[in-house]
Formats: structure tokens, sequence, C-alpha cells
């Protein structure tokens, strides 16, 4: 009888079904660590604001804080020169309204001069693009809501307060 050369079958299939568990479990990492990305991304992106909103209240105390995004931003101007409506602060993908997975989203009060503002960064796709909303306000405090209970993930872990808190 000859001697058998290579492998059987079954030590293939084998093989092949721990590699394919292995890449299952590197998915699930790989999407946890895009979302803790993209929300740390969302925390960050809201500091921006902050800071910018600062930088334009002082620079326009006639107008006070912001009212929108593209204010702050270049709003299609070269920033050669800046105004109330084109004040070249901002990062223009911010100022866009849409980062990293989340959409931005600024309100003024409404008074001329705004004295006050609120900022929400919401994930585009809830549980895949981030689980979290944060929200920020003139007193440059960034909190994070919790977010609704369809979203939550018992697997992960992801979507929870705790998780939320985290930033």
């Amino acid at each position: 009888m000859a001697k058998q050369r290579g492998f059987s079958v079954i030590e293939l299939v084998i093989v092949v079904a721990i590699i394919l568990i292995l890449c299952a479990i590197a998915a699930v990492n790989l999407r946890k660590a895009r979302i803790t990305a993209n929300q740390a991304s969302a925390v960050s992106s809201l500091r921006e604001i902050n800071n910018a909103q600062a930088i334009y209240a002082s620079t326009y105390p006639d107008a006070g804080y912001s009212s929108n995004l593209l204010r702050m931003g270049s709003n299609g101007s070269d920033c050669q020169s800046s105004t109330k409506s084109n004040a070249c602060i901002l990062d223009p993908s911010l100022a866009s309204g849409i980062k990293s997975g989340y959409i931005f989203d600024l309100l003024g009060d409404g008074n001329l001069p705004d004295m006050s503002y609120a900022a929400t960064a919401t994930p585009q796709a809830a549980g895949i693009s981030g689980d979290c909303t944060f929200t920020s306000t003139q007193s440059a405090q960034i909190a994070s809501v919790r977010p609704p209970v369809a979203v939550l993930s018992v697997a992960t872990g992801a979507g929870t307060a705790a998780a939320c808190n985290g930033f």
C-alpha cells in the first residue's frame, strides 16, 4: 500500500473552520474599535466646537455665539478675510456637520447676540457608526446621552450608559 501524501479533507475542513472562527472574533473586535474611535472623535469635535464658539464670541461680540456650524467654517470662502458668516475657525469637515460617522448640530438661543448654544453629536447609524449621543453647551461640559433601548448590545456591552460615560 502506498503512503498517503498531503492532508485529508477532514484536516482541511478543521483548519478552515478554525480560521473562520478567528475571523468572526476579529470582526467583532474591529467593529467595537471603530465605534470607540468614532465616539472619541465626536467628543473631540465637540471640544473643538466649544473652543471655536469661545473664539467666535470674543471676535464678534455683537453676534455672541454662532447659531450654526457653517458660520464658524469657511462657508464657501477662501478665508482670505473672515466675517461673522465665514469666521474660518472651524475645520471644514466639521463645519459641514458630518464627521467620523457622527452628525453635528448647533443651535443658538435665537437672541441677538446669542448668549447660549447647544451642540449635539448623533451617530449617523446607531449601533454601527456609534452608540452614544453627546451634547455640549456654552459651559463647555460634554455629556453623553443614553441611547434608546433598541440600540443596546448585551453581547458587547456597547451602548450602555457606562460605555457612553467613558468619554
